[in-house]
């Protein structure tokens, strides 16, 4: 009996060992939210292929985005054939990608860039492409290890019959709740097991409780409006459909819901951004960067990167506010609503917390303020715009802030 118990608790204490060597690895990979671009909102399934991978990562090298901390490059949707091989095999699309992906990612990884793909875990892609993981998983994880990938963005889609019969009144995508899980909790066992640091980010359209324990990210919500839908971007406008793509301030109010989750190597992921000419004004791009910045976000650019004017350009590279976005002691979340305005808040590890001032309004200038003591602060606060780069002077009780129709006023306070 006595070697019995001693043999339980040694197992015991192997599993308690190996459940904190997974939770610091996942850590340690994800130690603050990730950065980098996607392909999906400007290029979609159809326009993206291995010649205009390469430009991307170019680009980011050459002008100031891999220094600034953009450092992932991940290529969503239509990297892939439209079937997989004979023994369940990823294979890439001969056209658009006939060298393959791992010629890509040793490309990537020369120029110091890291780089991912879009994947499936069900039976079909979003498209009804037969090129799901289901079944698969083992054979898929092994190839990301030998083409050495960092990033493996994993979209829910579809779980229907083989031709797809199915696909346009599936429920769900014809997915059962227990099976959505155990298949992300499949491989997360499998890239936590790979032996390579591999950053996981769940696609699943909203927030499950389990997600922390999973993966690095995850999204909490469905897609963001962007140039590639009908329309384009919208910032404040609701939807018409529960399950539509969303405007920026619908995605946001989710994302605050979750915001307590967030820490720890996991990251709530509300889409990915939407700068440039994808539909939003000057100020509205400036408020959804600086939400995704205060909330945490991964920062996934989703835009056309040969094409920002120095406006976007310097709004994607400011330093003051991605060095919020980076602090990883908390989500930033909402802290008073009034009349058409909100105040976020984010509590940052030196001591400091940083305010969005945000005005909602469609027509009308908005006077925006918050109580020093609704934040626990008794002290006079200095006060800097980190999206001007000014300092504001000293404050006591109260700070106000003044913002037009759908802009943000950022401002850093610290206790003197």
């Amino acid at each position: 009996m006595k070697i019995n118990n001693q043999k339980l608790l040694l197992l015991l204490l192997s599993i308690c060992f190996l459940t904190f060597v997974n939770a610091q690895k996942k850590a340690n990979i994800s130690k603050t939210p990730p950065m980098g671009w996607n392909s999906w909102n400007w290029y979609g399934k159809h326009n993206i292929n291995e010649k205009e991978v390469k430009k991307v990562i170019d680009f980011m090298v050459e002008n100031g985005l891999k220094d600034a901390g953009y450092n992932y490059v991940i290529i969503d949707g239509g990297w892939r054939d439209t079937k997989l091989g004979n023994n369940g095999e990823l294979l890439t699309h001969p056209v658009k990608f006939p060298n393959g992906i791992k010629p890509l990612a040793d490309y990537a990884h020369a120029k110091g860039m890291k780089l991912g793909v879009h994947v499936v875990p069900g039976t079909h892609d979003c498209g009804g492409d037969l090129v799901g993981g289901y079944g698969h998983e083992e054979v898929h994880v092994k190839q990301f290890v030998d083409w050495g990938l960092d990033f493996i963005k994993l979209d829910k889609c579809r779980f229907v019959d083989k031709d797809c019969n199915e696909c346009p009144k599936a429920k769900n995508g014809g997915w059962d709740e227990a099976v959505v899980e155990a298949s992300y909790k499949k491989w997360s066992r499998l890239l936590k097991e790979c032996g390579r640091d591999i950053v996981f980010s769940i696609s699943a359209y909203e927030y499950r409780d389990w997600y922390p324990e999973v993966c690095n990210m995850a999204r909490t919500t469905f897609d963001i409006r962007a140039k590639i839908h009908s329309g384009g971007a919208d910032f404040v406008k609701p939807t018409k459909f529960k399950k539509a793509h969303l405007s920026v301030m619908e995605i946001a109010e989710e994302n605050n819901k979750v915001a307590k989750f967030a820490g720890n190597g996991y990251w709530n992921d509300p889409d990915m951004l939407i700068t440039g000419i994808q539909g939003l004004s000057r100020k509205e791009q400036t408020s959804h960067f600086g939400l995704w910045c205060i909330m945490s976000a991964p920062l996934m650019l989703g835009n056309n990167l040969g094409h920002m004017d120095k406006f976007e350009k310097n709004l994607i590279l400011n330093k003051e506010m991605i060095a919020v976005n980076q602090d990883p002691t908390e989500q930033g979340k909402i802290i008073k609503r009034e009349d058409k305005t909100q105040v976020w808040a984010k509590k940052l590890k030196n001591g400091d917390v940083a305010l969005l001032f945000l005005n909602l309004d469609d027509t009308k200038q908005r006077d925006i303020s918050i109580n020093l003591k609704d934040l626990n602060i008794t002290s006079k606060v200095k006060a800097r715009n980190i999206v001007d780069h000014k300092d504001l002077g000293i404050f006591k009780n109260t700070i106000s802030m003044t913002a037009k129709t759908h802009e943000c006023k950022m401002v850093v306070i610290s206790n003197i």
